[in-house]
């Protein structure tokens, strides 16, 4: 099959003809329709997560068809659509996974990153960890919803149930979840790179009745941050922008350096605290919610072969909504 392959950290993705993937007992084969591209692929590459799979199929918001399942599959048949996310195995044994917080199991492993991911015209994926896509979002639609939209759905959980939102970074998970924020009938203001008038636009088409520079203090205090920018300096600025007994969430998995702030910012209640990974039951959750709630992604597909395109569009801030890759 044809693949993206990450040989070594911090070099272009080269594009090769590999053995395509056999199905273990537990597992499915996908012909990918899709893949979206995520920040954390960037992370990968740049050598920022350490220690991945070498040579590695990089990509973990994958739509596709089942083509052939294993012996011991029983939730999924040839034919079947499935999209597949970034925690791609538990234990299903440790205290974390006992509890309803395989999110933390400490063997987990992840698509695109210890497991070969959707860059590429075939993947196996774990029965457990795939989720049926609802007819009504096309491939390259759905594709966002796997990671994007799920690590959104999140972080928007764990952040309360406030009428103010606000959201720093307004990327690929910012878009989607910002429809479902509008939905629930809530507020929400948006924060971009200083300067950003073309994310600020795009925002305000999404609901929001304020957009501005991540460096400016929205015109009232939030009670509730997400922050999905890589960026450590933008934790104080939001918990400085949260009212008494806000919470501030950082919907990333890896970010820079958290500058020293003032307690008197933390004080007063304030929450401070990270989402990683997901579980089966945000994906379940989610992908229940958003045809319901009228989430639609903004994409911008790029054939398999434009991987480092995407990949470099994305650094660069040159896209509007998601980008996705079509074998």
């Amino acid at each position: 099959m044809r693949a993206q392959l990450l040989t070594e950290a911090r070099r272009p993705l080269m594009a090769a003809e590999v053995p395509a993937p056999r199905p273990g007992p537990q597992q499915v084969l996908i012909a990918v329709r899709a893949c979206a591209v995520c920040r954390t692929d960037l992370h990968v590459v740049d050598g920022d997560l350490p220690d991945p799979k070498l040579p590695l199929v990089l990509g973990h918001e994958i739509v596709g068809t089942i083509v052939e399942k294993g012996a011991e599959v029983d939730r999924f048949a040839p034919g079947e659509r499935v999209g597949v996310p970034w925690l791609g195995w538990t234990c299903g044994v440790c205290e974390y996974c006992r509890s309803g917080r395989e999110n933390l199991c400490d063997r987990a492993r992840f698509t695109g990153y210890g497991i070969d991911g959707g860059y590429a015209e075939l993947a196996v994926a774990d029965q457990r960890y795939c989720f049926a896509i609802d007819p009504h979002y096309g491939d390259v639609e759905a594709a966002p919803l796997m990671c994007a939209g799920l690590i959104g759905y999140r972080a928007l959980r764990m952040a309360g149930d406030g009428p103010l939102v606000g959201i720093y970074g307004f990327g690929a998970a910012a878009h989607l979840i910002a429809q479902v924020i509008r939905h629930q009938g809530r507020r929400l203001f948006a924060f971009t790179r200083p300067g950003d008038h073309e994310a600020q636009d795009f925002a305000r088409t999404l609901g929001a009745e304020w957009a501005g520079d991540s460096t400016t203090a929205p015109p009232e205090p939030l009670d509730a941050a997400l922050i999905f920018a890589p960026v450590g300096a933008l934790v104080p600025a939001a918990l400085a922008a949260t009212k008494k007994g806000g919470t501030v969430v950082s919907g990333g998995i890896h970010m820079s350096d958290i500058p020293a702030f003032p307690y008197r910012i933390l004080w007063e209640e304030r929450v401070l605290r990270s989402v990683a990974n997901l579980t089966r039951r945000d994906a379940e959750e989610f992908l229940a919610l958003a045809p319901r709630a009228g989430v639609r992604a903004e994409t911008v597909a790029y054939p398999l072969d434009r991987a480092n395109d995407a990949l470099a569009d994305l650094r660069h801030g040159r896209l509007r909504g998601a980008a996705v890759l079509v074998p």
